[in-house]
């Protein structure tokens, strides 16, 4: 199976896709404050969870969602259209990094998708070129809650410098030029509801699809399993961080 059909069947019953409440995506959203006209762009998108929720709080806003996920893409056409919403959003599928818009933006979003742009510097950079003057960004990146073992780091295939504890996650992404005016820190709920939905959803899935396709996804939820519990658990943590522009 295609990591990317995993992916969105993993997501099923948690399309926020990070580990982020309902409640604190809604609660970041809301303190973005947008006017009726202000226009958000998702950089990775997925299924649009956080870029719907922004339509339906701020109303009157238009959004543009960018992944390169079709079968997320195809999931958020059909939420948008059942939430009356499919008027106010364009879905491109092309990679984050090559989209190009024809105007600025208020608030670009890019949560859990900082690797398609190899990295938080890049993605705030990234971001800039693509916000006005003043506007907003919400981002969402892992950091080290604790330092990481070597065993850690060998299960998941990462690099010591790959992150920072908060503080320097903080102040690297602010060193692009943002300032932060709010932020959340997951807790241990939203990633153990998180993680545990991926691993049983695509069990799930698994179980009621035998053959190859099921086999390949019970493995992949098998490995994700035991690279969470035995690897990053307790080590890695998540921050989203809503922020402005400096000028």
């Amino acid at each position: 199976m295609e990591r990317q059909l995993i992916s969105h069947i993993a997501h099923y019953d948690h399309p926020i896709a990070a580990p982020v409440s309902e409640q604190n995506l809604e609660r970041l959203l809301t303190r973005a404050k947008l006017a009726p006209g202000a226009r958000i762009l998702d950089l990775g998108c997925g299924e649009a969870p956080w870029t719907l929720r922004a339509l339906e709080l701020h109303p009157g806003t238009s959004a543009d969602g960018v992944d390169i996920s079709e079968h997320a893409l195809i999931a958020a056409q059909k939420d948008a259209e059942q939430r009356g919403l499919s008027d106010r959003l364009g879905l491109h599928h092309v990679p984050a990094a090559d989209f190009t818009g024809p105007e600025l933006y208020d608030l670009v979003l890019c949560v859990g998708s900082t690797h398609a742009f190899d990295g938080l510097t890049a993605t705030m950079q990234a971001i800039r070129r693509h916000l006005r003057p003043g506007g907003l960004a919400l981002v969402g990146e892992g950091f080290w809650e604790t330092p990481p073992t070597p065993e850690a780091l060998t299960k998941l295939g990462a690099d010591l410098d790959d992150y920072g504890d908060l503080s320097a996650t903080v102040a690297q992404a602010e060193d692009a030029g943002y300032a932060t005016v709010y932020g959340h820190t997951s807790d241990l709920a939203e990633w153990h509801e998180y993680e545990w939905s991926w691993i049983g959803t695509l069990t799930n899935w698994a179980l009621d699809h035998p053959g190859p396709d099921g086999d390949a996804a019970l493995a992949a939820a098998r490995d994700h399993r035991d690279m969470w519990l035995d690897g990053y658990r307790d080590i890695l943590g998540f921050v989203t961080l809503l922020m402005r522009r400096t000028d």
